[in-house]
């Protein structure tokens, strides 16, 4: 009887973990450059000593669905979509250079590039800034091009490059939303990333597939909490027959 509620007990926590990420999916289906989190149930077994005659069924990660998201056209200029595999490189809050594919790239005040959440856009040397410009444009290799305040129209000056990447080793999510290797290496600039300017990758969540994987969870802990409550029933119902002999 304990074997059944053992069973149902670690299985309805961890039904719970796929729906925190299944939640996070849904809250990330508009999120420019957003990777679905995937996750899968297995049954590992109990360490420690005595029989192994219990199993943890766990919600692990899979990692990131890698498949690219569709791609919406915008116009603007500082607005940049990645062709096929690759990532654009930025400081991550502490420091460290991670990866992302939200190309909806912002200027600050100063001069500085940086994506939309405020994390600095590398180029070869370090995070890029933008003298006070008329026009700017960022090419196919990630190379940005202005025309200098108070120039004329065909006075182009490149300022720095994007730095394109796409890393051999596994990329990890961090809890500040960027891929990092997983490692800790710095991936190095690869000629064959290549961007698209004035468009933006979407996210690559399906949102039907999602809220449908969703309902199935939440049947699931259904499930298994009377699975619970049965083996609760099972259990006075054997205490009273034991009192009643």
């Amino acid at each position: 009887m304990d074997h059944s509620l053992y069973v149902a007990m670690t299985g309805a926590a961890q039904t719970l973990r796929a729906q925190e990420a299944v939640s996070n999916n849904l809250a990330n289906a508009s999120t420019v450059g957003f990777k679905s989190e995937l996750t899968a149930f297995q049954s590992l077994p109990v360490l420690g000593s005595g029989l192994a005659t219990r199993i943890n069924a766990v919600a692990r990660g899979q990692g990131e669905d890698m498949s690219q998201g569709a791609s919406v056209s915008t116009g603007r200029p500082l607005d940049v979509a990645v062709s096929g595999p690759g990532w654009i490189a930025v400081q991550a809050p502490n420091g460290a250079e991670a990866y992302t594919r939200a190309g909806n790239l912002q200027l600050t005040a100063s001069g500085q590039l940086t994506d939309a959440a405020g994390n600095p856009v590398m180029g070869a040397s370090g995070p890029i800034s933008i003298p006070d410009s008329t026009q700017i444009r960022i090419g196919e290799d990630g190379t940005i091009s202005t025309v200098p305040a108070g120039s004329g129209p065909n006075t182009v000056t490149a300022i720095g490059r994007i730095k394109l990447v796409n890393p051999a080793v596994k990329l990890v999510q961090g809890s500040d939303g960027l891929m990092h290797t997983a490692d800790g290496s710095t991936a190095p600039v690869d000629d064959a990333v290549h961007v698209t300017s004035g468009t933006l990758e979407s996210s690559n969540v399906n949102p039907s597939g999602e809220l449908v994987r969703m309902i199935a969870l939440s049947r699931q802990f259904d499930m298994q909490l009377k699975s619970i409550k049965t083996a609760e029933n099972d259990a006075d119902s054997a205490n009273k027959l034991l009192q009643s002999n």
